[in-house]
């Protein structure tokens, strides 16, 4: 399971419970370091590629994949 809590004041990414990153907002109000206050899409993507981004090419023996996803929940804390 995926989750991310995204906060004014951080940005945290978890699988299966266990922390993998966070990113802090440096408090300057500059779009390029914390972009993440403005309007936004939720995009669910299936990247696919080799080693590294396709650096050794791609196993299209596992192709064709199927992408499925159950379900996406979003919640808001009330302030």
């Amino acid at each position: 399971m995926y989750r991310l809590e995204w906060t004014e004041d951080y940005i945290r990414t978890y699988v299966d419970g266990h922390k993998l990153l966070q990113f802090n907002n440096d408090g300057r109000g500059n779009k390029a370091t914390w972009p993440f206050d403005r309007p936004f899409y939720l995009i669910l993507n299936l990247a696919w590629g080799g080693n590294w981004g396709g650096m050794s090419g791609v196993d299209e023996s596992a192709l064709p994949a199927t992408y499925q996803i159950d379900y996406v929940r979003v919640f808001q804390k009330k302030k």
